[in-house]
């Protein structure tokens, strides 16, 4: 299995990853900003599940076809850009509906968009460019192939990572959604941050499309 000292030394590097903001951590604060701490909190959620399917994806060899693809990664890259594009326009068309949204019932709420709330935040997980770079190029240098049980190390570093996602990305959802329970105590400043977190989707998603790669 992974020794300690390469444990040690991915989990690091995963760390100083994960704290630099990127498409994970902009979408869950535009989540939190739109839609409140539930929403945020449900997108990590998706986002971790997300993250992990790359990670099952390079253990079964996949990961590298990515990699190496220029018009693959390129294809996937282009995806999710689109989506969270798509979801910031939304996000931007109901900001004046955030108000209501506010003041509903947190089972309604989630009995509402719960379900799909999850699989938004898995769709910008398993679409986010940085973290498929990441795991095909980055997460095999730390396996230890003489040691065996390569498909099993690699799930554990993959694991390692998304634990320490699942924590950092959660504090950074509670934050925004700590701030925007300031802002709906006015309906026009509830309605601002909701085009906020809209645009900040939107930004987000044309940034990642024009993100290149060094080949």
């Amino acid at each position: 299995m992974v020794s300690p000292d390469r444990l040690l030394a991915f989990a690091a590097m995963s760390f100083l990853l994960i704290v630099v903001p990127g498409p994970s951590v902009l979408f869950v604060i535009g989540r939190a900003l739109a839609q409140g701490r539930r929403a945020a909190l449900t997108s990590v959620v998706g986002n971790t599940v997300g993250a992990y399917v790359l990670v099952l994806a390079v253990a079964l060899g996949v990961g590298s076809v990515v990699e190496r693809s220029v018009l693959v990664f390129t294809l996937l890259k282009l995806a999710g850009a689109a989506y969270l594009v798509y979801l910031g326009i939304k996000a931007w068309r109901g900001r004046g509906a955030l108000r209501a949204a506010f003041a509903e019932d947190a089972a309604g709420a989630a009995a509402h968009g719960g379900l799909r709330t999850f699989w938004e935040g898995f769709a910008v997980g398993v679409t986010n460019p940085k973290t498929i770079v990441f795991f095909a190029a980055v997460l095999p240098q730390f396996v230890d192939r003489g040691a065996g049980h390569v498909t099993a190390q690699m799930l554990l570093l993959g694991l390692v990572f998304n634990v320490i996602a699942l924590a950092s990305d959660s504090v950074w959802g509670l934050v925004a959604a700590t701030a925007r329970g300031w802002f709906a105590r006015s309906p026009r400043r509830l309605s601002a941050v909701g085009g906020v977190g809209g645009m900040t989707m939107i930004g987000l998603g044309v940034t990642v499309a024009v993100t290149g790669r060094k080949d």
